[in-house]
C-alpha cells in the first residue's frame, strides 16, 4: 500500500483520535437531526415547521462563519474545538426540559416547538465554529503526502456515523421515546470531547502581527474567488444540494405517504448515508485516479435524477433505493470536492476558506431544508421534491459551462 493509501492514515494515532471524536459527536448530531424532524412534525403535522428548523440553524451560523474562520486561523485549535464541544453539550441538554417536563408545565406543542427553534439557533453559532475546525487540523497531523487519504478517511468517518445516526435515532425514538433518545445524544457529545482531549495543541501560525479581522476575512474570500476549481466546487455543492434536499421532507413521506412509522423512517433517513457510506469506504482501498471533475458532474447529475425517482416512488423499498442510489453519488461527489478543497488551500488561510467552505455547505443543507419545507407548502411535498431535483439537474450543467477549469481538474 502506498503512503498515500486513506487506510496508511490510521497508523497515526493522533489522526485515530480525531477521528473516534469526531464520529461520536457527527452520531449524536445526525440523531439529533432525525430526532428533531420526527418531533417537530409530530407536534405541528405541518411539513414547512421541518423546514424551520434548518432556517433556524443556518442563520446564525452563516452570519458567524467568516469570522469564525478568522478566530480559528489565529488562535489554537484543539482549545477551540473543546470550547464548541461542551457549549454543544449545554445546548442540547436544554432541549431535555420540554421533552421531560412538559406535562408538568403545560407546554403547548407551539411552545415547545419555538422552544427547539430558540435552541437551535445557538447552536447554530457554535456549529460556524466547530465545523471548521477538525479538517483545518487534520494536514498539520498526517501531513501534505498522506492528506488525499486521511480526507477520504475523514469523509468515510462523517458517512459512517451519519447512516448509524440516523438509523439509531429512528429506532431509539420508537423503543425510548424522545426524552431518554436526548439522554443518549448527550453522553455521545460528551463522550466525543475525551478523544479531543487527546489531541496535540496546533497554535497559529501568527506569532507576531495578526491581520486585522475584516483583512483577515477578505484574504479568505479572494482566495477563494481566485481559485475557480475551488470556486467551482462550492457552488456545485451548494445550488445542487439546496434543491435536490429531499431528505428533509422524509418525516412526510414515512408518516404520510408510505407509512412506515418511526422505525421505517429511521431507515429510510439512513438510505442516502448508507449509500455513500458504501462508496467512501470503497474509494479508501480503490481512490479515483483521473478525471476526477467530469465524474464529480456526472455524479451530481445522477443525485438529481435519484431525488426525482423518489419523490415519484410510492413503494417504501424503491423510495429507499433510490435515497441510497443518491448517497453513493453524493459520497463520490463529498471526497472529490473535499479534496480539491484541502488540496488547493495553504495552511496559514485553511480556516478561513474552510469556514467559507461551511457557508456553502450549511447554505445548501440547511437552506435546503427551509426551501424544501417552503417549496412542500407552495407545491405539494411531491411536487417540490420532483422540482428539485429538476433544479439540480439545471445546476450541473450550468457549473459545467461556466467553470471549465473544475471539469477538467485532475489531482
Amino acid at each position: 500500500m502506498s503512503p498515500s493509501a486513506p487506510l496508511s492514515t490510521l497508523k497515526i494515532v493522533e489522526f485515530r483520535n480525531l477521528l473516534f471524536g469526531r464520529f461520536l459527536i457527527i452520531l449524536a448530531f445526525r440523531m439529533l437531526a432525525t430526532l428533531l424532524g420526527w418531533w417537530v412534525y409530530q407536534l405541528t403535522k405541518d411539513p414547512f415547521s421541518i423546514g424551520l428548523i434548518g432556517l433556524s440553524e443556518v442563520i446564525p451560523a452563516v452570519s458567524c462563519a467568516l469570522y469564525a474562520g478568522h478566530v480559528i486561523d489565529m488562535n489554537e485549535k484543539k482549545k477551540l474545538l473543546l470550547i464548541c464541544t461542551y457549549a454543544y453539550f449545554v445546548l442540547i441538554s436544554l432541549l431535555m426540559i420540554p421533552a421531560f417536563f412538559s406535562h408538568k408545565f403545560h407546554f403547548t406543542g407551539h411552545q415547545i416547538t419555538y422552544y427547539i427553534y430558540g435552541v437551535i439557533f445557538f447552536t447554530g453559532i457554535a456549529r460556524a465554529f466547530l465545523g471548521p475546525i477538525v479538517p483545518s487540523m487534520i494536514p498539520k497531523i498526517v501531513g501534505k503526502e498522506k492528506l488525499a487519504g486521511a480526507v477520504t478517511l475523514n469523509q468515510a468517518t462523517f458517512l459512517s456515523s451519519s447512516v448509524l445516526g440516523h438509523a439509531l435515532g429512528g429506532f431509539l425514538i420508537a423503543w425510548m421515546g424522545i426524552s431518554w433518545t436526548l439522554v443518549i445524544i448527550v453522553g455521545l457529545i460528551l463522550t466525543a470531547s475525551l478523544f479531543f482531549w487527546k489531541l496535540n495543541p496546533q497554535f497559529s501560525t501568527y506569532t507576531h502581527e495578526r491581520p486585522e479581522v475584516f483583512a483577515s476575512i477578505k484574504t479568505g474570500i479572494s482566495y477563494i474567488y481566485r481559485t475557480k476549481e475551488i470556486l467551482g466546487a462550492l457552488c456545485l455543492d451548494m445550488f445542487a444540494v439546496l434543491f435536490g434536499g429531499a431528505v428533509a421532507m422524509i418525516p412526510v413521506f414515512a408518516s404520510d405517504i408510505l407509512k412506515v412509522g418511526a422505525e421505517g423512517f429511521g431507515i429510510l433517513n439512513a438510505a442516502s448515508d448508507i449509500g455513500a457510506a458504501c462508496v467512501i469506504i470503497s474509494l479508501s482501498f480503490f481512490p479515483l485516479k483521473k478525471n476526477q471533475g467530469k465524474i464529480l458532474l456526472g455524479v451530481v447529475t445522477g443525485f438529481g435524477l435519484c431525488i426525482i425517482g423518489f419523490g415519484l416512488s410510492t413503494w417504501y423499498w424503491l423510495s429507499f433505493l433510490f435515497l441510497m442510489l443518491s448517497g453513493m453519488f453524493d459520497g463520490i461527489s463529498v471526497v472529490i470536492r473535499g479534496t480539491i478543497v484541502q488540496l488547493k488551500t495553504p495552511d496559514n488561510i485553511r480556516g478561513r476558506v474552510l469556514s467559507a467552505n461551511s457557508i456553502f455547505i450549511m447554505s445548501s443543507n440547511e437552506m435546503g431544508q427551509f426551501e424544501s419545507g417552503l417549496a412542500a407548502k407552495l407545491l405539494g411535498v411531491v411536487r417540490s421534491v420532483v422540482f428539485g431535483g429538476l433544479m439540480t439537474i439545471a445546476v450541473v450543467t450550468f457549473i459545467g459551462i461556466r467553470f471549465p477549469k473544475l471539469r477538467k481538474m485532475e489531482y
